[in-house]
């Protein structure tokens, strides 16, 4: 099946919604967009001429030649929207998070796999190039076992009054690393602090556990003085550096350090960093394109409906734990 065969709605056209719209234009896979502002409607009218413009919601849900909408709204609607649209029999595209409460999520997993409809989260840096790429290094074996990962994901803006940085910056370092780990972590601890608006956190610190001893820290804050993406992944074998900021050919580093033992004394051997060949692409463009392929039945994107709850559940653990003060047991079989 090609893109142009399938039809897709958005829903939300705003600061993340534009560029859904955009690869979807791109793609040939774009039938029309709603939005709530009739300015944001008429600016990009005319600026896809081609798509159709809905004014309701309910009107895309009701196009029978429409089997598929995006939905690109402010996180407290993600539930109701997502809903809505299973029930109309669409397959569904949702920017991250899924929804705000485990149950619900749980329930919209649940609605979507008993229709056999396709449900996606839309936690980017899966589909990034360098992450697939080290992705693949670490099934080849390259690392070895994993020992520790961090991710740090630091900026000056931009600032929610609403959703805290956690949930708004976290969902993507938390996606990475649960699929290097393969498995769900057993214990979360979490801190944070807010500065600019009472109960709203502006940085916050989350520690996963796992099993085998593998931990794994996420620090993400907008009151940062630079902007660091940074995810970095130590092996007994080998350690790898994901800095996004950097140009294509930085990207992905690898370093091939040896640490051995003279006696009862570590000795470390230092090796130089080795570039690792990355693909340059548009992350979001392959997001889309993973929609669209799962849909077709092509493939199963790693940001499923299940991979969706798995994240919801860590940062509900998460802020349980920040406003708990301690550290919250996760079930294993999550």
């Amino acid at each position: 099946m090609s893109n142009a065969s399938l039809r897709i709605g958005l829903v939300g056209v705003g600061y993340w919604g534009k560029n859904l719209l955009r690869n979807f234009e791109t793609l040939g896979a774009l039938a029309g967009f709603f939005d709530r502002s009739a300015d944001i409607q008429a600016q990009y009218a005319a600026l896809y001429p081609g798509a159709r413009v809905f004014q309701a919601f309910d009107d895309m849900l009701a196009d029978d030649d429409i089997p598929a909408v995006a939905i690109a709204t402010p996180a407290a609607t993600h539930g109701e929207l997502v809903a809505q649209a299973l029930r109309a029999g669409k397959h569904v595209f949702v920017e991250k998070p899924l929804c705000l409460d485990v149950r619900e999520a749980e329930m919209l997993k649940r609605m979507a796999d008993e229709k056999r409809l396709v449900l996606m989260v839309g936690h980017l840096l899966l589909y990034h190039s360098a992450f697939q790429a080290l992705y693949e290094i670490l099934k080849d074996g390259q690392l070895g076992n994993l020992r520790y990962i961090y991710s740090n994901r630091l900026s000056l803006g931009k600032i929610r009054r609403e959703e805290n940085a956690l949930w708004s910056f976290a969902p993507h370092d938390i996606s990475m690393i649960l699929r290097l780990a393969g498995e769900m972590p057993r214990r979360v601890m979490a801190s944070a602090a807010h500065y600019l608006t009472d109960g709203v956190a502006d940085t916050t610190l989350s520690h996963l556990t796992f099993n085998d001893n593998l931990q794994a820290h996420i620090y993400v804050s907008w009151l940062h003085p630079f902007k660091e993406q940074k995810l970095v992944v130590v092996g007994d074998k080998a350690m790898i550096v994901f800095d996004d900021t950097k140009i294509t050919a930085e990207k992905l580093l690898l370093y091939c350090h040896e640490v051995g033992w003279e006696g009862e004394i570590p000795i470390v051997s230092k090796a130089e960093p080795e570039p690792v060949s990355v693909l340059e692409s548009e992350p979001l463009r392959n997001e889309c394109q993973a929609f669209l392929d799962a849909i077709d039945g092509t493939s199963r994107p790693p940001s499923d409906g299940a991979e969706g709850v798995r994240v919801l559940r860590i940062l509900d653990a998460c802020q349980r734990s920040i406003l708990q003060n301690s550290s919250v047991d996760l079930d294993s079989g999550i």
